[in-house]
C-alpha cells in the first residue's frame, strides 16, 4: 500500500471524525453553525474519497475509511462526550480494526 494513500485516508478518516463530533455538538447544543461546519467536512472528506478510490478501488478505500471512522469516533465519544459500549460492542471494533489490518497487509504481485 503507497504511502500517499495512507496519508490521504488518515486525513480524511480525520476530517470525518471532525463532522461526527460537530453533528453530535449540534445534538447537545441546537446551534445550527455545527450543521453548517459538519455538512463543510463531509464534502471535503468526500472529495477526499474521491481520490482515494481513484487510487485504491472502491471496495478498499471506503472499507478502510469507515473502520477508521468507527474506531475514531468511538475514542472521540469515550473522550469528549463520555460515552461507553457494551463489552459486544468493544469486541466489535477490535474485529473492525483487524479487518483494517488484514486488508492493508502487504501482499505479493500475482503475476501471470
Amino acid at each position: 500500500m503507497k504511502t500517499g494513500f495512507i496519508l490521504w485516508l488518515a486525513i480524511s478518516a480525520v476530517i470525518f471524525v471532525g463532522a461526527v463530533t460537530a453533528s453530535r455538538t449540534y445534538v447537545a447544543t441546537t446551534n445550527w453553525l455545527w450543521v453548517l461546519l459538519s455538512m463543510s467536512l463531509y464534502i471535503i472528506g468526500n472529495l477526499i474519497m474521491l481520490r482515494l478510490m481513484r487510487e485504491g478501488g472502491l471496495g478498499l478505500a471506503v472499507s478502510i475509511s469507515a473502520i477508521a471512522q468507527l474506531i475514531l469516533a468511538n475514542i472521540i465519544a469515550f473522550l469528549v462526550f463520555n460515552e461507553r459500549l457494551t463489552g459486544v460492542q468493544t469486541a466489535g471494533l477490535a474485529l473492525g480494526l483487524v479487518a483494517m489490518t488484514l486488508m492493508m497487509w502487504p501482499t505479493k504481485a500475482v503475476t501471470p
